[in-house]
């Protein structure tokens, strides 16, 4: 049963309806174990089936697992019952910005704190290679503290969606807020796209009504192409100025999100946002994606997207695909040099790693939390995309061989590289068999050690 007296999967106590869909309903509710309130968005998987929105439901998990921010809504987690799929999200008290504005023009202190933390969230989404592609104040919501939160990832695009031209081609947004360039339908660049629509945004907190608007919707089209508006006479330079170069129809000459960052006009009383906590109740692999959404309604049962309670063991397929000559990543990678995610295996036991990255942590100031084979790492310092953030998780191959993946999953790349280089690989050495570029070394030592247990036998 999906519901048993109003408790959803022995968890949530569902309660009022907040809005529906075509596809789904969402319902306010709360964790019966911590008293917490949560948004629980019900979806109908016969219909998204029939009507092939699989996949599209699968990136939505995927990437609301990507962007954990304090300025975006949160995913909890991912469960599903034989006919239902279901998202356990933030509840946001405050309702849609939307509703701010149509009640009339914000002050400028007031729009400039939204349009920074919209900024803020859109530059953690772009530098997690997600482009949201449907800004608008109806998918900004308030929290009570009157925080933005961005929602509604629906549309959102993930960097691999990108052509052989490195263009998304997917026509998809609302109408006055999308960029000329979607319009022409020539191909754009996710990150100029979220750009234009965060300018129709900030014109629109300040104005009270929008910069491109027609009754007839291929002249407003025609505007949006042009770029033809104009600010009211209320408006500072500045501002003027910043939306100038925001809602410039020529996307390649259009101003960066770290240009709008280190403009003044931004700047003022701007707060650095925070790295999100550690967190274990996620699982992002895909795997458990396709578990949750594929699940067959003849045989499965209520499931959970939640972590295994064991380290996960290495098959010969695992194994087969870090191989080199199976890696395709170059295909797509700009940069092969700037990967963040290594592999080391080991001969020692798992408790000697996790006390070399907790030396490691101590030594540098790092928070760690530790768990089934798990060990995740926060830095102490800020930085434009937070604090860096470290995953290493341990695989077994054989009782005395395992397999070390370690990557980056927040914080800038080239700081990751060098705190690799200079602290992590030294203060491993001791337990490192090799670091590995790919998996076909992996391939040999794991044939080696399977070896030497036959011999041992």
């Amino acid at each position: 049963m999906e519901k048993k007296g109003g408790i959803l999967m022995h968890k949530y106590e569902v309660g009022k309806l907040l809005g529906q869909g075509t596809f789904a309903k969402v319902h306010h509710a709360r964790n019966v174990k911590t008293g917490e309130s949560v948004a629980i968005k019900i979806i109908n998987k016969e219909k998204i089936v029939r009507v092939g929105l699989t996949d599209q439901i699968k990136r939505e998990i995927s990437i609301m697992r990507l962007v954990k921010h304090p300025n975006v809504v949160q995913l909890y987690e991912v469960m599903a019952s034989k006919s239902k799929i279901y998202f356990a999200m933030e509840f946001v008290r405050g309702g849609e910005l939307f509703n701010k504005v149509a009640k009339g023009r914000l002050k400028e202190d007031a729009a400039r704190k939204y349009f920074q933390q919209l900024i803020a969230a859109v530059d953690f989404c772009h530098s997690r290679g997600v482009y949201h592609r449907d800004l608008k104040p109806e998918n900004l919501l308030l929290d009570e503290s009157g925080n933005l939160k961005v929602s509604d990832f629906g549309l959102s695009a993930l960097i691999d969606s990108k052509r052989h031209d490195g263009l998304l081609h997917t026509t998809c947004g609302t109408p006055a807020y999308v960029a000329p360039e979607i319009i022409m339908k020539r191909g754009y660049d996710g990150e100029k796209a979220d750009i234009w629509s965060c300018g129709v945004i900030l014109f629109v907190l300040l104005a009270g009504y929008l910069p491109f608007h027609d009754s007839n919707l291929m002249e407003m089209y025609k505007k949006i192409s042009r770029g033809d508006f104009r600010c009211p006479h209320w408006f500072p330079p500045e501002v003027r100025k910043l939306l100038s170069r925001i809602l410039d129809p020529n996307p390649s000459s259009r101003i960066t999100v770290s240009k709008i960052m280190d403009n003044s006009c931004f700047k003022k009383g701007f707060k650095v946002i925070e790295s999100p906590k550690l967190d274990f109740n996620d699982d992002d692999s895909p795997r458990s994606i396709l578990e949750i959404v594929d699940l067959d309604s003849e045989t499965k049962e209520n499931t959970h997207a939640t972590c295994s309670t064991k380290p996960h063991s290495l098959n010969a397929f695992d194994i087969i695909s870090l191989s080199q000559g199976f890696d395709l990543s170059g295909l797509f990678e700009k940069d092969r040099n700037s990967k963040s995610q290594a592999w080391f295996t080991t001969q020692k036991p798992p408790s000697m790693v996790v006390s070399k990255l907790e030396e490691l942590a101590t030594t540098e100031s790092f928070k760690i939390k530790t768990k089934d084979g798990m060990v995740k790492m926060q830095g102490h310092k800020g930085g434009r995309k937070g604090q860096l953030m470290i995953d290493a998780e341990i695989f077994e191959v054989t009782p005395a061989f395992h397999v070390v993946e370690v990557k980056k999953t927040a914080g800038d790349t080239m700081e990751y590289n060098k705190f690799c280089d200079q602290e992590l690989k030294p203060s491993l050495k001791d337990v490192v068999w090799s670091w590995q570029g790919g998996g076909q070394d992996l391939q040999q030592k794991a044939r080696e050690e399977e070896h030497m247990l036959s011999m041992n036998k």
